[in-house]
């Protein structure tokens, strides 16, 4: 019977790659990065704080993953452009690219400030449409690239005071169907992926009721709200070679949530 290590590495290893993550140091982005690093890839972190990216580098490289970090304030242009730059000249041009990092500022519509709408469409929107611009056509320059956005349920619902954030994360999606059209046909696959509701820095407010997140767990058709570790599949999936026809897509990793 023949081995299935050969055949699931053709599939899914991405040994001799390079991903820059953002907001890989906590919550969903953490766990993506510790994903891709498992399956052989090189990681780079970036986010605001250098003392969580320092630790969570230092996790992966004791878990035997290859890690560096670079510390740039996502919700600012020029410190996007710099960070990048710097990931370029320090690490090499990354092959995959994960826009995980976002910010959720939850006030009701009539209190949503400009300040909380322009800084949740920085760092949420824009970041990962000038990280694109920085690494998209030097993926599609070389042949294969993979791009990945972290959307949400407020990509197609408003529910829990969705305001900027809902606005953005729709806008997440239509930037991924975008740039799948303008690399795609050089072997850049862009796509989305839609977490349910899961415990993380973002949902720590909702989280403390206790109500709301049973009753969240009852509206998905598994029962139960979303762990970090049930995003590590995916995010290999469609950071990977078996991804290369898979692009322009929204995939929802909630346990049915979307669909009742």
């Amino acid at each position: 019977m023949p081995t299935p290590a050969p055949y699931l590495d053709a599939l899914f290893s991405l040994a001799g790659r390079r991903a820059l993550v953002t907001g890989g140091s906590s919550g969903i982005g953490w766990a993506i990065a510790q994903a891709l690093g498992r399956a052989g890839a090189e990681v780079v972190l970036m986010a605001r704080r250098p003392d969580p990216l320092r630790t969570a580098a230092e996790g992966l490289r004791a878990a035997g993953c290859t890690a560096d970090w670079v510390a740039a304030d996502l919700g600012d242009r020029a410190a996007v452009r710099t960070g990048a730059d710097e990931v370029a000249e320090r690490c090499g041009e990354p092959d995959i690219l994960v826009n995980a990092a976002g910010v959720n500022p939850r006030p009701p519509m009539d209190a949503l400030s400009t300040e909380d709408w322009d800084r949740t469409m920085a760092v949420n929107l824009d970041a990962p449409f000038l990280l694109g611009q920085r690494f998209g056509p030097g993926m599609a320059e070389r042949g294969w690239g993979r791009i990945l956005h972290i959307a949400s349920q407020q990509t197609i619902r408003a529910f829990g005071n969705s305001g900027a954030y809902g606005v953005s994360k729709a806008g997440v999606a239509a930037l991924a169907r975008s740039q799948a059209e303008a690399w795609s046909g050089r072997g850049v696959t862009v796509n989305a992926l839609a977490p349910g509701f899961v415990r993380t820095p973002l949902t720590e407010a909702v989280f403390a009721d206790p109500t709301r997140t049973e009753a969240m767990a009852r509206r998905t058709m598994t029962g139960r709200n979303g762990e970090l570790s049930d995003f590590a599949g995916a995010a290999i999936f469609l950071t990977g070679p078996s991804a290369a026809f898979v692009t322009g897509q929204t995939v929802f990793v909630d346990g049915g949530f979307s669909v009742t």
